[in-house]
């Protein structure tokens, strides 16, 4: 019986090695810098590499990138491949700028974990809902009270 040479473990382990990586890696939506989350943002779909564990999206809202007088504000919207550390970096440079504030420039991001789970855009609106319905009851009760007085 013949075994093996020094060559073909050479050629076999890298290739055997790049497949069982491949298999376990992780899928993203990729994009950068689309107008909104259609097309490119939802089609376009990157295999990251062994290092990169999470999916990161940034939206960012704001004038176009070359300044011209005038120019109406869109959306930005950008989708990679992370790992943890990166996505943590970015979130807390972000938190600050993420405002959602109409007519500022704002940039929020978020990361998630799983195959293609950068589909949609998360942009905190969800949380933000509770709190705008708390004020703006307070702000009609306050407003009933000094009619009544």
């Amino acid at each position: 019986m013949r075994h093996p040479s020094l060559v073909t473990w050479i050629i076999l382990v890298p290739v055997i090695l790049n497949n069982y990586f491949k298999v376990d890696a992780l899928e993203c939506y990729v994009c950068e810098n689309q107008e909104d989350n259609t097309e490119k943002c939802v089609k376009t779909i990157a295999t990251c590499e062994y290092n990169q564990d999470v999916c990161l999206t940034e939206i960012r809202w704001g004038s176009t990138p070359y300044w011209s007088q005038g120019a109406k504000k869109q959306y930005y919207v950008s989708k990679r491949c992370s790992n943890k550390s990166e996505c943590a970096i970015t979130r807390q440079q972000n938190m600050p700028l993420c405002t959602h504030i109409w007519y500022l420039d704002w940039k929020c991001s978020d990361c998630c974990r799983g195959d293609r789970c950068n589909y949609y855009i998360i942009s905190g609106e969800s949380a933000r809902k509770p709190a705008i319905l708390i004020v703006l009851g307070s702000a009609i009760t306050i407003f009933l009270k000094t009619l009544i007085i």
